[in-house]
C-alpha cells in the first residue's frame, strides 16, 4: 500500500504536518510505507515490520501509534527485526468494537503475535503498551523472552484511591470535549503534548500528535476511563514476570512518575531500571541512548545474570 506522493498540509499550533490526500491525520502517527495488515479478532491491524534476526515487537502509548519507533528501526533495524503495532483507532489501523483498555490490548497482542507465527519475541512497551506487555508476560510467561518497558502505566502505588479516581476521570472528561468538537480543545491539547514528550528529538511526532487531537480524543477518553477501574492496577503480576526486564524510564514523566512505581518495579524477580531525559518515550526524546540501551540489554540476554533494578544514567 502507498499513502501518496501528493500532500496537503494542516496546521497543528505552530507547526506545519504534511497528510496525504484522502488520509486521516491520525495515519501520520502510525505505520510508514510500505505497512502491512492483519485482521485479530475482527479488527484490522497496520504494522511495519523490517530487520532480521531477535525479534522486538513495540507497543506504543495510547494517543500515539507505530512511527513512534522509526527512529529506533533504523537504529537497530539491520541488528533486529523490529514489529511496530497500531493499536485500533490510532495510525492506520480501524477502530475497535470494544472500548480501550490494557486487558483488551493485550488479547489483541495475543492475536497478533499468533497470526504473525512470533515465538518469544522481546516486547517493547510504552504506557498502555507497557501493561499490555506486562498482562501478557504474566499470562504466558513460555511466550516472551524479555520485556523492556518504558515508563508502562498500572505500576503507580496510588492504586484505586479516590485520587485516581479523580484523576482519571477529569482527564477522560477533557478528551470527552475533544471528542465533542470543544473549540478549545486543539490548543490545550498542544499544550498537553508539549508536557508530555520534551525536546527536539521528539518535536516532529509530537507535532504529528498534536495534528490528530480531535481524531484520537474518542480512545483518549476510553483509556482514561479504562484507568481508573480496579483492574488497571497490575501492581500484583511484578512477581509472576519470570522473564528479565529492563526498565527504560523517562524520569520527568508528570502522569507515570518514577517514584510512585519504585515499590512495584522492586518486585519484578529479574529487572534493571534505566533512566533517561525525557517526559513520557525516552526512545522519542533520547533515541541515542536509548538505542545502546536496548541493544546492551537484548544481545546480553544469553549472558550472566543481570543486576537488580536500581537506576542508572
Amino acid at each position: 500500500m502507498s499513502s501518496g506522493s501528493n500532500t496537503a498540509k494542516t496546521i497543528a499550533g505552530s507547526a506545519v504536518v504534511a497528510v496525504a490526500p484522502g488520509e486521516t491525520r491520525r495515519a501520520a502517527v502510525g505505520a510508514v510505507a510500505p505497512w502491512r495488515e492483519v485482521a485479530v479478532d475482527g479488527v484490522r491491524l497496520a504494522y511495519n515490520d523490517n530487520g532480521a534476526g531477535p525479534v522486538i515487537v513495540c507497543l506504543h502509548a495510547i494517543g500515539h501509534g507505530a512511527r513512534d519507533f522509526a527512529v529506533l528501526r533504523e537504529r537497530l533495524g539491520a541488528r533486529y527485526r523490529i514489529i511496530t503495532l497500531d493499536w485500533p483507532g490510532h495510525g492506520r489501523s480501524a477502530d475497535d468494537r470494544v472500548a480501550v483498555s490494557a486487558a483488551r490490548y493485550t488479547d489483541l497482542l495475543e492475536g497478533f503475535l499468533s497470526a504473525l507465527g512470533i515465538e518469544r519475541p522481546v516486547l517493547l512497551g510504552n504506557s498502555i503498551g507497557g501493561a499490555a506487555a506486562i498482562r501478557f508476560a504474566s499470562a504466558h510467561p513460555t511466550r516472551v523472552r524479555a520485556l523492556v518497558l518504558a515508563n508502562p502505566g498500572g505500576l503507580d502505588r496510588g492504586g484505586n484511591g479516590a485520587l485516581t479516581r479523580l484523576i482519571t476521570g477529569l482527564s477522560a472528561g477533557f478528551f470527552a470535549a475533544g471528542a465533542r468538537g470543544a473549540r478549545w480543545y486543539p490548543r490545550a491539547f498542544a499544550a498537553y503534548y508539549r508536557m508530555i514528550l520534551h525536546g527536539p528529538e521528539a518535536a516532529a511526532q509530537r507535532e504529528r500528535i498534536v495534528a490528530a487531537a480531535v481524531e484520537v480524543a474518542p480512545v483518549l477518553a476510553q483509556a482514561w476511563r479504562s484507568f481508573g477501574q480496579p483492574d488497571a492496577d497490575i501492581r500484583a503480576l511484578a512477581a509472576r514476570i519470570t522473564c528479565p526486564v529492563l526498565f527504560a524510564w523517562a524520569e520527568h514523566d508528570r502522569i507515570n512518575r518514577l517514584g510512585r512505581a519504585r515499590a512495584a518495579i522492586r518486585r519484578f524477580p529479574d529487572a534493571r531500571l534505566e533512566t533517561f531525559r525525557g517526559g513520557h518515550a525516552a526512545f522519542l526524546e533520547a533515541p541515542d541512548e536509548f538505542a545502546q540501551s536496548l541493544q546492551r540489554f537484548v544481545d546480553g540476554l544469553d549472558k550472566a545474570p543481570r543486576e537488580s533494578a536500581e537506576p542508572r544514567r
